[in-house]
């Protein structure tokens, strides 16, 4: 797999069209802190760890729907691996005036732009979330 942040996203999309209440992904740090500002910011139910056989461990993601509608309208990735989107925190944009969030991957961890804007630090633009 090339880009494990960008398989998680297309599951979590895809399980949001069928209507599931969870769907699962192979698990890592990386995607498990995108998961922690996901559930932060109020875009999934929850998210937990376990293990399927010795040394491979699974994440099953619960969605959230509001009224029967999924909570997430739109999920983009924005840094690939062939082409890395990086922003300093002066430059980087609001996702729908103010209304959506973009994860970032900065020093200091993994985190939304309000939180990094907070923080005052930049980084590489993950995904941004509406």
């Amino acid at each position: 797999m090339t880009d494990p942040i960008g398989d998680m996203l297309t599951r979590i999309r895809n399980g949001q069209r069928a209507r599931k209440n969870s769907v699962t992904a192979p698990a890592s740090k990386l995607r498990s802190s995108v998961l922690e500002v996901l559930k932060r910011e109020g875009y999934i139910r929850g998210f937990s760890q376990h293990e399927v056989r010795p040394g491979i461990s699974e994440i099953k993601i619960e969605l959230k729907y509001h009224d029967g509608d999924p909570v997430i309208r739109k999920i983009n990735r924005v840094s690939t691996p062939g082409r890395r989107v990086y922003s300093k925190i002066k430059n980087l944009s609001t996702v729908y005036d103010g209304l959506g969030i973009s994860i970032l991957s900065t020093p200091m961890g993994v985190m939304s732009d309000n939180e990094a804007r907070d923080a005052n630090v930049g980084g590489e633009v993950l995904c941004q979330v509406f």
